[in-house]
């Protein structure tokens, strides 16, 4: 069966079309600037990536021209949309009602849609790529695979905020983490890597990119995890600052004449390596760069980055009483040789040792660590499609 993943943003719209049986990307790509001037990336199996300017208003049209992409005589991928035999939804905030990937009736639509406070930039328009999936393929089934859905089996005692109860009993305030696709597909694959059972692993997940999240992942349950009622808690990202004394909104917004709305466009826009760096920029490539050429406030804002998720890791290995597997995976993880190497460093009290000859390498999945770490420290490519067109399929 051949799926489509959508993965709807606000201004953008990734895709990719996966072979289920074979698990191959017939074809992938992106729609950008939705609602300005629109562009659409698609590139087809084996063959040369093509940028093409196109109107796109909505979403909708977004999606249609995604779709006659895949079936263009010339270098589509399907005869005809029948091919398609389901649509998976990258979802990102389903709260407390779904702990597993659910098929999209208009019921569950309305359950995410009320999860919108949770996840105003998100969830909307995630909604939006459904409904417009819905118009255009109404005969199509269409699942929805949640980011918080894996976390779903964090214990009360990871998840519960230490304020008043009824602010959990009114508003479900509480820890939900995010990356769950990212974190659920990477510590499977450890599993499959080492040879062992997946519900005998203890597990920590690095998923380090612009948005960066850590999870502990204890005989294949995700027990606790960095983000939490938004993607702003835990570590230092590229534009979000991460942990932060709460008095700081406070502190920030009487000296500046701020009100809420506005400290909190600072913490989520205008903090993490950008703020730190003081606007050198927020993709880490840049901070690196910097840091390498001199710059002092590049080079702490990377050292805090590497000592927030050495912390966690530190905290995480605690939670769960030992630790098995380090992996870092995303965008920074997957390719930031040095800075794993200086985030290891703070892990000798678990007997790590890093090969750094295997860590300097690039693949997909490798073991950077010695034969004789007491840690086994991974890379692992995370494929969040991928785990999207699984759980369709086992879904359906």
């Amino acid at each position: 069966m051949n799926v489509l993943v959508i993965n709807c943003g606000s201004s953008s719209l990734k895709y990719q079309v996966i072979d289920s049986e074979t698990e191959e990307v017939l074809a992938k790509g992106l729609c950008e600037r939705i609602g300005i001037d629109g562009i659409l990336n698609y590139k087809p199996q084996g063959g040369e990536k093509e940028v093409t300017k196109a109107d796109m208003p909505t979403h909708k049209q977004a999606i249609q021209l995604v779709l006659d992409a895949l079936v263009n005589p010339k270098t589509g991928v399907l005869k005809s949309l029948a091919e398609i035999g389901a649509v998976g939804h990258r979802v990102v905030h389903g709260g407390e009602k779904f702990a597993s990937s659910t098929i999209l009736t208009e019921e569950v639509l309305k359950v995410i849609e009320e999860c919108n406070d949770l996840a105003p930039l998100h969830n909307p328009a995630n909604l939006i790529g459904i409904r417009a999936c819905q118009e255009l393929m109404p005969n199509v089934p269409m699942v929805g695979v949640f980011d918080t859905a894996f976390h779903q089996t964090m214990p009360e005692k990871a998840y519960m905020y230490g304020i008043p109860y009824e602010y959990y009993d009114k508003y479900k305030v509480r820890k939900y983490g995010f990356h769950g696709t990212s974190h659920s597909f990477v510590s499977k694959k450890v599993a499959e890597l080492v040879g062992k059972p997946y519900e005998e692993l203890k597990t920590i997940v690095c998923h380090l990119g612009n948005g960066a999240s850590v999870c502990a992942v204890d005989c294949g349950k995700s027990v606790d995890t960095s983000m939490g009622l938004t993607p702003l808690e835990g570590l230092i990202m590229g534009t979000r600052c991460g942990d932060i004394d709460p008095s700081v909104l406070e502190f920030i917004a009487k000296k500046e004449n701020l009100d809420i709305t506005g400290v909190m466009n600072i913490l989520n826009k205008k903090s993490g390596l950008l703020g730190m760096s003081d606007g050198i920029g927020s993709d880490f490539r840049d901070i690196r760069e910097a840091a390498y050429a001199g710059n002092k406030k590049a080079t702490d804002a990377m050292d805090a980055f590497a000592y927030r998720v050495a912390k966690y890791v530190g905290a995480y290995a605690a939670a769960m009483n030992g630790v098995d597997v380090i992996a870092f995976t995303a965008g920074i993880g997957e390719n930031a040789s040095a800075l794993r190497s200086q985030i290891c460093q703070y892990f000798g009290y678990l007997g790590v040792t890093i090969d750094e000859e295997a860590n300097n390498d690039n693949k997909d999945y490798m073991t950077i660590s010695t034969p004789d770490s007491k840690v086994k420290v991974m890379v692992v490519a995370t494929n969040e499609e991928l785990a999207i067109c699984r759980e369709t399929v086992a879904l359906l």
